[in-house]
C-alpha cells in the first residue's frame, strides 16, 4: 500500500517559513525568479561551455545560453506530460512534474560549474582532494547544490535562495554524497547508476558524480523527502529526470551547432568516419578490442569502439540495429545536411542552423516517455531507443572531432595550469597572518561559512574550512575573472581595479 502523500502544493514548499498565501504567483515561478535574479546566474555567461567565446572569436553558447536552452527543453518535455493521458497518471503516481519546477532547475542545475568548463571541474576536483585536504572533492553538480542552499545570500536571515523543495529535489542528477549517502551507496551496487562508478584512475575516491556535499546531506534529505516510498534513495525526481533528459538534448544538438559555426566540424572526416563503419561495420565487429584500440586511426574504428561502450555500459536498451539507424541518420542530417556547406555567417546560413537545431529538438522531445521501473541506468524519463542512440552518435562527433584535438588539449593544459596556480597562490594569501585583514571580503566570508559548517571536533578543522572556502571563490569566478585575478596575484596586471574580487 502506498504511503499517505500531502497535496503537492503544500507538501513540495519545503523547509520555507513563507506561505502559499503569501505569494501573488506560483512558489515555483519565484524560485525561478531568484534564480535569474542571482548573480551566480549572471556569471555563467561568462564561464565556458565547451569552447571559449574569446577563443573561437564566435558567438557560441556558453553555460548560460546552455542553461537557458535546457529551460526551454525541459519545459517542452513536462508540458507533454500534462497533455499526455496515460503519462500524466503515471508521472503524477511517481511524484508529480510541474514544468515551473523543471524550468526552475534547468536554469539553476550549472550554478556551480567553475570557470573553463568541464576541464576546471576535473582540475578543481584534484586540488581539493590532493591538495587542500577535501574528501568531498569538487563537483558541479554539488556545487550547485550548495550555492543555492548555503552559499548563495537572500538579505540578512536567510542562506541559500530559499528554493522549494520540489525545485531543490529536480536539481539533484545524483542524489547521493560522494561515499556515504544513501546506505548502501549506489556505487556498490551490482549495476551502479549513471554516474555512480568511481572514476577509472581512482577507484577509492566515490562516485565520479554526485549531487550534494555532505555539508548539504541534511538539505538533501528533506528535500527528497516527499517522494519517500514513491522512487527509490538512489533515484532520480521525475522532474530530476526530466532536467537531465533535457541537459543531454541541448549538449548533443546545441554543441554540435557551435562547431560547426566556428568551422571545427568538416564535411570529409565525420563523412569519412561515419561512411567506413556503415561499409567496413561486419569485419570491425571481428576485430578484437586490444587490435581496434591500435587501429585509432582507421576510418570506422572509433565508431566501431563507442558501439561496444554501449553494450557494455547500456546494454538495457543498446541495439546493433537501432544503433546503425542512428549513424545512417546522423550521416543524413549532418553530413549532406548541416556540414555540406561551411559557415559563413549569411543570413540563410543562419537559417539553415536554426531549423537543424528545431528539427532535432522537436524530434528528440516528442520521443520522450516514461518508465514506471526503468534500468538501474536510467531515469524515469527517457528516450525512445532509435533517438536515444542518436544522442550517442551526435555526442561521439563533438567527442570525436573537437575534444579529441592537439590544439583544444594545448589551450586546455594552459586553463589548468592557471587553476592550479590560482588556488595555490590564495592558500598562501589565506596562510599570510600579516595580510589576513586585506582578503577579499567574498574569501574571508566563504572561510567563515565553511568553519561553522564544519564539526567543532574536525581534524584539521581550520585548514579545511580554508580549502573549502577556496574552492567556493575560485568556482565562482568566470573565465575571464580567473584570468585577471591570476594576473593580479602574478604582478603581471597593470590594473589597480578589477571585477576579479568582487561575485
Amino acid at each position: 500500500m502506498e504511503p499517505p502523500v500531502e497535496p503537492r502544493a503544500r507538501r513540495l514548499f519545503g523547509g520555507s517559513a513563507r506561505a502559499l498565501g503569501d505569494l501573488a504567483t506560483s512558489p515555483f515561478r519565484a524560485d525561478r525568479d531568484r534564480i535569474v535574479g542571482s548573480p551566480f546566474f549572471t556569471r555563467l555567461g561568462g564561464v565556458t561551455q565547451v569552447i571559449s567565446p574569446g577563443g573561437s572569436g564566435l558567438l557560441v553558447h556558453n553555460r548560460l545560453t546552455h542553461s537557458l536552452k535546457v529551460a526551454q527543453v525541459a519545459r517542452a518535455i513536462a508540458e507533454r506530460f500534462t497533455a499526455d493521458g496515460w503519462q500524466r497518471d503515471l508521472v503524477e503516481k511517481l511524484g508529480g512534474c510541474d514544468p515551473d519546477v523543471v524550468e526552475a532547475a534547468a536554469l539553476a542545475h550549472d550554478l556551480g560549474h567553475p570557470p573553463f568548463g568541464h576541464l576546471g571541474e576535473r582540475v578543481l576536483d584534484r586540488l581539493a582532494r590532493h591538495r587542500l585536504g577535501l574528501t568531498d572533492g569538487f563537483e558541479g553538480n554539488a556545487q550547485s547544490y550548495r550555492i543555492v542552499t548555503s552559499t548563495e545570500i537572500r538579505g540578512a536571515a536567510t542562506t541559500g535562495l530559499d528554493l522549494t523543495a520540489a525545485v531543490r529535489a529536480a536539481m539533484l542528477k545524483y542524489p547521493w554524497t560522494r561515499l556515504d549517502h544513501p546506505d548502501p551507496h549506489p556505487r556498490l551496487m551490482d549495476l551502479p547508476p549513471r554516474g555512480a562508478s568511481p572514476p577509472p584512475d581512482d577507484p577509492d575516491s566515490g562516485s565520479a558524480k554526485f549531487g550534494a556535499y555532505r555539508t548539504e546531506l541534511d538539505d538533501l534529505r528533506q528535500a527528497r523527502a516527499p517522494f519517500a516510498g514513491r522512487i527509490a534513495d538512489w533515484q532520480q525526481t521525475v522532474e530530476a529526470s526530466v532536467m537531465d533528459t533535457a541537459d543531454d538534448i541541448a549538449y548533443a544538438i546545441h554543441d554540435v551547432e557551435d562547431f560547426y559555426r566556428v568551422g571545427v566540424l568538416q564535411q570529409g572526416a565525420v563523412a569519412a568516419e561515419l561512411m567506413a563503419w556503415q561499409r567496413e561495420g561486419a569485419s570491425l565487429r571481428g576485430i578484437t578490442d586490444a587490435a581496434l584500440t591500435t587501429s585509432a586511426r582507421r576510418p570506422g574504428a572509433a565508431i566501431e569502439r563507442l558501439r561496444r561502450h554501449l553494450h557494455r555500459k547500456d546494454s538495457w536498451i543498446a541495439d546493433d540495429e537501432a544503433f546503425a539507424a542512428a549513424v545512417e541518420h546522423v550521416r543524413e542530417e549532418l553530413v549532406e545536411g548541416l556540414l555540406a556547406l561551411p559557415f559563413d555567417g549569411s543570413i540563410e546560413a543562419e537559417q539553415y542552423v536554426a531549423r537543424f537545431s528545431a528539427r532535432w529538438t522537436t524530434r528528440f522531445v516528442d520521443a520522450i516517455t516514461v518508465a514506471e521501473q526503468p534500468s538501474m541506468r536510467s531515469g524515469h524519463v527517457l528516450l525512445a531507443p532509435a533517438q536515444w542512440h542518436e544522442v550517442q552518435v551526435l555526442k561521439f562527433v563533438h567527442h570525436r572531432f573537437v575534444l579529441a584535438r592537439p590544439d583544444l588539449a594545448l589551450h586546455q593544459r594552459g586553463q589548468a595550469r592557471l587553476l592550479g596556480t590560482l588556488v595555490e597562490a590564495l592558500l598562501e594569501w589565506l596562510l599570510d597572518p600579516e595580510e589576513e585583514s586585506r582578503l577579499p571580503r567574498r574569501l574571508h566570508d566563504l572561510v567563515e561559512l565553511a568553519e561553522a559548517e564544519l564539526h567543532p571536533r574536525t581534524q584539521d578543522r581550520i585548514g579545511k574550512a580554508r580549502g573549502r572556502a577556496i574552492v567556493d571563490f575560485v568556482a565562482q569566478l568566470t573565465d575571464g575573472q580567473a584570468v585577471a585575478m591570476l594576473d593580479a596575484l602574478s604582478g603581471r596586471s597593470g590594473a589597480l581595479w578589477t571585477d576579479a574580487f568582487v561575485l
